[in-house]
């Protein structure tokens, strides 16, 4: 298993929307923390190969890797003001250093919202554009449209019978020769999140839901090979939108 660790990409942008006292205000340097859970009970690379989950079809499985990219993090402030940056993270469980990320956000105490996009937009899915991705074989192919992977999600299912393994690798979607659809997802958060000195947003995943929501995933279906299968990239990409939440630490 390779190192990896997050690349600031860039400065954040900040988009006033409206003229308020937040001059006033104690800035807040944003810190992120990333947890993985199945249904609420935590998951973490201590379970890798060891702990059993059963799906939403009532599969018994196992996890041996998770690797996901989440990039461009924006905060909205009660007021409209937009604080955005096009930094990203890859966050690999096998690396704890990945499950945390200090930002160049800076935004005043207040309430805000979250949203960030899962993967990278079509402007930063730039094939082989950065080093560090590249040096973590976390390209996607150009026969499948380039770019990098959203997601590295593995292991074995029906673990105490036959084990067979499961390989959901998700990116930009082949619809056919030389035909592709962006497969992103911006994640938009409607929790309140208060933010004062000291504090750090938590992003939460929970694995259980790639599973069964909106889509009941089949893995007679859908185990391997799945880079190319169009069904199982749309699948993965509609399935992302219960898959994440947010909390203030």
């Amino acid at each position: 298993m390779k190192t990896l660790f997050f690349l600031l990409l860039a400065t954040p942008l900040f988009i006033s929307c409206n003229n308020d006292n937040s001059d006033t205000l104690n800035s807040v340097n944003i810190n992120f923390k990333f947890s993985q859970n199945w249904d609420g009970v935590q998951v973490t690379n201590a379970d890798f190969n060891n702990t059993i989950y059963v799906n939403e079809m009532g599969r018994e499985l196992n996890i041996s890797r998770m690797r996901y990219l989440l990039s461009r993090f924006t905060l909205t402030n009660q007021n409209g003001d937009v604080f955005s940056t096009n930094q990203f993270n890859l966050v690999d469980m096998a690396n704890n250093a990945t499950l945390t990320f200090n930002s160049d956000l800076i935004v005043p105490e207040g309430t805000y919202t979250l949203s960030f996009i899962y993967g990278f937009n079509q402007e930063d899915n730039i094939d082989g554009a950065y080093p560090i991705l590249n040096s973590a074989s976390w390209n996607w192919p150009e026969s499948l449209g380039g770019g990098y992977h959203f997601m590295q999600y593995e292991g074995s299912y029906d673990v105490n019978t036959e084990p067979k393994p499961y390989n959901l690798h998700n990116g930009t979607a082949r619809v056919s020769e030389g035909v592709f659809e962006q497969n992103f997802v911006t994640i938009t958060l409607t929790n309140p999140l208060v933010i004062t000195t000291g504090n750090e947003i938590e992003i939460k995943m929970d694995i259980a839901e790639w599973f069964k929501n909106p889509d009941l995933w089949d893995l007679d279906l859908y185990n391997v090979t799945l880079m190319p299968n169009y069904a199982a990239q749309k699948l993965m990409q509609r399935n992302t939108s219960g898959v994440f939440s947010a909390t203030i630490n």
